[in-house]
């Protein structure tokens, strides 16, 4: 008689932005509801929560993530110049600005230094540059895996790992939760940042609208390999806020972000995780103007 396989259950958290603020508080609501994964994978911003989380999976290492996310400010994550973005302009540059900011966050915050010293195995996800391939780094170098994972196209330059110029991840073809499958993920956890679907009109300025579109494909990604991995694995995902009028590029609200996350995940989860259709979470849709 052959032994069931233990269940292994990955936390998969996809890019977005600003909005990456309303994954602090799913990780909250689903820690405090005893839902531990055996791995996370992230993509973009969600490959930063996810390394941040994999280095302390508990109660004290989420404060810390809170206390990062509550203190953020757009320039710690986009310092831009006028002269950096003439060049750009000019042909001098293929990038609007450099990540020196965030690394600098990253290297002071983060409590390891290359990935598989992780709590938890940690898995980020960048593209290919060249080929728009998925590329899973798993080991080495935390900070520059992640810095590839973020690399926003024409925003920052990319970041070359084992001689492949890598971009961030939100745009690969592949998404999170294919490479979380193929890592022998039975059950999947998805916490998505969603869409701003309450928005009246498109955010206004270059990069909050590329942010905005970076985050519609995602989702649109993601909605598409639900249908390719739903009959492979169990997929949950957990609510995005709805209805959301808040862009990826508004850093002004990620405490509040995290607490509106926080209520509305606790309270999908009063009667435990639940197994329900995972499209309804995430197909496109717009508010009304009141």
């Amino acid at each position: 008689m052959h032994a069931t396989a233990p269940a292994k259950t990955a936390f998969v958290l996809t890019g977005g932005g600003s909005l990456g603020a309303v994954q602090v508080g799913m990780l909250k609501a689903l820690h405090d509801a005893g839902i531990a994964p055996d791995l996370v994978v992230g993509a973009s911003v969600g490959a930063i929560n996810a390394a941040y989380f994999a280095g302390a999976p508990d109660a004290e290492g989420i404060a810390r993530l809170e206390r990062l996310w509550s203190g953020v400010r757009r320039e710690d994550v986009f310092p831009f110049t006028y002269l950096r973005a003439l060049a750009c302009l000019l042909g001098h540059r293929d990038h609007l600005a450099v990540p020196s900011a965030l690394r600098a966050l990253l290297e002071a915050e983060l409590p390891y230094r290359k990935l598989e010293q992780a709590a938890l195995p940690c898995h980020v996800v960048a593209t290919d540059a060249l080929d728009g391939t998925e590329v899973t780094l798993s080991q080495g170098d935390a900070v520059e895996a992640l810095l590839a994972s973020a690399a926003v196209p024409a925003v920052f330059p990319s970041v070359t790992i084992g001689e492949r110029p890598l971009m961030d991840g939100g745009i690969a073809i592949g998404t999170p939760i294919a490479v979380a499958v193929g890592l022998g993920a039975t059950r999947v956890v998805v916490l998505p940042t969603g869409t701003s679907c309450a928005l009246e009109s498109p955010p206004r300025g270059a990069l909050a609208i590329a942010l905005h579109a970076l985050n519609l494909l995602t989702m649109r990604q993601l909605l598409a390999d639900i249908d390719r991995y739903a009959a492979r694995c169990t997929l949950v995902v957990v609510p995005p806020l709805c209805p959301l009028d808040i862009h990826a590029y508004d850093f002004t609200q990620c405490r509040h972000l995290i607490e509106r996350a926080d209520t509305a995940t606790r309270h999908w989860l009063r009667h435990g995780l639940p197994e329900q259709d995972p499209h309804w979470a995430l197909t496109p849709h717009r508010h009304a103007r009141r």
